[in-house]
């Protein structure tokens, strides 16, 4: 095991049992294993809530950087860092060999809403919020690494003049275990509001916009694929790794995820939790003001999309108490005893700001397009699933999203296991909806992108890697006639959600 993990396995850490975890496949891709390991648990501080410290303005949100191999975030090495990288000692452990090589010692995270000021700077460098989008993938976010590192020169100058290099969080973990900085992959950093999509070089727009001198501390960018060298003799003495071992290029749990779930061209993944979460697998992208375009982690030519909806299970939970007395098996036998369609009644249910499109509150629609206060229970169950599925539709193809022939859906988290809702996914994209069994699908992508990378010289593709992988289980198949019955339906949906964003927003000033 150990030496399996070693030579073919991701690696995160694990807040719970303040362990690393390593996943790991085997040679055939047949066999899966999970193990945790102790490397530093002194690497972490503590003194977070969650990982994280909010700060008082309640929008900056840090972690300290001694803690990390944790999501999208940012890393400062100090001036001299990488002669402390590549010099480090087996006998000590890492905390204590690297605690003096940060710049700055909190840094942002995914979480931080802090940088709208930065944001709207970075648009108006290019020519607006589209401009970006077309240019980065997505319009200026507050989470993005762009914005962040712009505030940190406003307001740290003096700590960024001392920066060396920036890594993310993906980056910065390679780089652990490379004993060197390992550049910023192409997916993960698709994420930043700073590269090319369609060039996968950073925008000098953008670097500009952000600080000076940017281009040469973030290093340059790599295909996800990429082997980034062999690992360092720090982890072959102090853990054993074997000196053989080579690190292919981290990447984000977004994009992991899509290599785990084994995504190919046209298919969509679905994830249906606290908040619901589409990745799709795109050739001809076209950014938009809403939702994300990465470069795709195991296909350089194509892409992948990502759009996220907050009103997810919470809403399905908050229906399923007020119309089928907090019963599943109600909830499914209302929409097992209303047809598709559910004769013209449309509903939108965002309790919750909603992220795409930004609107709050619950409206309800008649076939006459006739705004009413309430709908019967079992119309009401129906109105939600079925609104909440047509409103990804409708967004992902407002991203170049179209359904193939071919085309699979793979659904996962906690109302996957409904097979009436996943009746009425079927039903609305007109395309198979699949379960696979994998909870972890980041990390079990991270080891499928690792064997990927070791072919990579062969041009294999990375459908040939994961061939002998456990196949997804279908579970729903559109009804015949559903594809007549939605087609004039996602129309009306889509302008309703219009009228009901021009009332959210009130009448332009």
């Amino acid at each position: 095991m150990a030496e399996r993990a070693a030579r073919h396995c991701c690696l995160g850490w694990d807040f719970s049992t303040q362990q690393v975890k390593v996943v790991a496949v085997d040679a055939e891709l047949s066999v899966f294993y999970e193990d945790s390991v102790h490397f530093d648990r002194d690497l972490v501080e503590f003194g977070t809530q969650g990982g994280v410290h909010v700060h008082k303005d309640g929008l900056t949100v840090t972690s300290p950087v001694l803690m990390w191999v944790q999501q999208h975030g940012s890393v400062y090495w100090k001036t001299g860092a990488s002669q402390v990288l590549t010099s480090l000692s087996p006998d000590l452990p890492l905390r204590e060999q690297l605690q003096a090589c940060f710049s700055i010692s909190n840094c942002p995270v995914w979480m931080d809403s802090s940088t709208a000021a930065q944001c709207r700077q970075l648009e108006a460098a290019v020519g607006g919020a589209q401009a970006l989008s077309l240019l980065t993938g997505s319009r200026a976010y507050e989470r993005f690494t762009g914005n962040q590192i712009a505030k940190i020169y406003q307001q740290n100058p003096e700590a960024y003049s001392h920066t060396e290099r920036i890594s993310l969080v993906s980056s910065f973990a390679a780089s652990l275990f490379l004993g060197s900085y390992s550049p910023v992959d192409y997916s993960d950093g698709s994420g930043m509001n700073l590269l090319q999509i369609q060039d996968k070089v950073w925008s000098q727009a953008c670097l500009g916009a952000c600080a000076p001198r940017l281009e040469e501390k973030l290093g340059r960018p790599v295909p996800s694929c990429s082997i980034v060298g062999a690992i360092s003799s720090y982890f072959v003495q102090r853990y054993g790794f074997p000196p053989e071992c080579k690190v292919v290029a981290f990447t984000g749990d977004n994009p992991a995820s899509l290599a785990g779930m084994r995504l190919e061209e046209g298919d969509i993944a679905v994830s249906l939790g606290t908040s619901d979460t589409l990745f799709l697998w795109l050739q001809e992208p076209t950014p938009a003001l809403e939702g994300h375009i990465f470069c795709n982690p195991v296909d350089p030519q194509h892409y992948m999309a990502l759009l996220c909806f907050k009103n997810g299970s919470l809403m399905r939970e908050k229906i399923r108490d007020e119309s089928a007395s907090g019963s599943w098996s109600k909830f499914s036998k209302a929409l097992q005893s209303t047809g598709m369609g559910n004769s013209g009644n449309l509903g939108f249910y965002f309790d919750v700001m909603e992220i795409t499109p930004e609107i709050i509150g619950r409206h309800r629609f008649t076939a006459e397009n006739h705004e009413v206060s309430a709908f019967p229970q079992d119309v009401e169950i129906r109105a939600l699933i079925e609104g909440q599925f047509m409103a990804k539709k409708i967004h992902a193809e407002a991203l170049g999203y179209r359904v193939m022939p071919k085309t699979k859906i793979l659904a996962t988290g906690g109302a996957s296991h409904n097979r009436d809702i996943l009746q009425v996914l079927a039903d609305v994209f007109g395309a198979p909806v699949y379960v696979i069994d994998t909870a972890n699908s980041a990390c079990v992508g991270s080891a499928y992108r690792a064997f990927h990378g070791l072919a990579a010289g062969t041009d294999m593709p990375f459908a040939e890697i994961v061939k002998l992988a456990p196949n997804p289980r279908l579970v729903a198949t559109p009804t015949p006639g559903a594809s007549q019955v939605y087609e004039a339906l996602l129309q009306r949906y889509a302008m309703l959600e219009q009228r009901v964003l021009s009332q959210t927003r009130g009448p332009p000033e």
